[in-house]
């Protein structure tokens, strides 16, 4: 509540009807004027601030000082107030074409947060500082992006982000705005490079498969050679093999005839015919 307007108060509800009364008209009709200039003057200089919001004060062009949240009464004419919200806003850069360092074109937008900090450098230091801040966002998300290779854009994003909200923030801190977050919501790649990149994508899969299957010959043939010294050591798992494979095979309903043939008996027709030929 201003000095101002608790003396424009006074004046329309006691200095003018004081008036009426000097003038020679009666106390009913100067009660009348009080009460109408009373209602007429509250309703242009109370002025209702929300909790998130601060009025900054003008006195005949001139900054006065900051209004509080809650009831405040004012000189109209005299004085006017301007509302600043201290809330998080957000300015959202549209999709711009930008030119990575390796000359790769990429269509960004991005999403930026910030807050008033100091309402009356907001106001006071630059036209519109909403429109202000979008620029800047706009013009350092290209400075920034410029300066990066396509893979590091997509795959660095955390530190990009920061590098981003870093320059925005330092470049709207004389504004009275405290830049927040810094955000790339979207990278959008040309379509030629999308299928370049899903090709080389496929063969890398295609070559850890093939490492994948190659590694597993390889183990296979290592157990594989680790089970034929074990049988040549000990014979009988030999046969125990096979009558656990023909176990398996009777499992199934097929029509193969098996002819048991004793390695034995083998073993000794190779010792006789050895001993033949020599």
């Amino acid at each position: 509540m201003t000095v101002l307007g608790i003396v424009g108060l006074a004046i329309s509800a006691i200095g003018i009807p004081a008036l009426v009364l000097i003038f020679g008209f009666n106390w009913e009709v100067a009660i009348i004027v009080a009460l109408l200039l009373t209602a007429f003057y509250l309703s242009l200089s109370i002025k209702i601030i929300i909790e998130y919001d601060r009025g900054l004060l003008f006195q005949l062009g001139k900054y006065s000082g900051i209004l509080n949240p809650g009831f405040n009464l004012i000189l109209p004419m005299i004085e006017n107030i301007v509302r600043v919200t201290l809330r998080i806003q957000v300015a959202d850069v549209p999709p711009q074409e930008i030119i990575s360092r390796d000359n790769v074109p990429l269509n960004i937008n991005a999403v930026a947060y910030y807050r008033v900090e100091f309402p009356e450098t907001a106001i006071l230091n630059v036209e519109n500082y909403k429109l202000a801040t979008f620029q800047i966002a706009q013009t350092t998300i290209r400075a920034v992006i410029g300066k990066h290779e396509m893979d590091e854009i997509l795959i660095d994003r955390d530190k990009i982000n920061a590098e981003l909200k870093l320059i925005i923030d330092e470049s709207t801190d004389a504004w009275g705005i405290k830049v927040t977050q810094v955000e790339l919501k979207d990278v959008e790649l040309p379509q030629n490079l999308k299928r370049a990149m899903a090709r080389q994508a496929e063969a890398e899969r295609e070559r850890r498969a093939r490492v994948i299957l190659a590694m597993g010959e390889l183990e296979a043939s290592e157990k594989l050679a680790q089970a034929g010294e074990a049988m040549a050591a000990n014979p009988g798992t030999l046969q125990l093999r096979l009558f656990q494979t023909m176990q398996e095979i009777s499992a199934e309903k097929n029509s193969t005839i098996l002819f048991p043939f004793p390695i034995d008996l083998a073993e000794f027709i190779k010792r006789a015919s050895d001993k033949l030929m020599s």
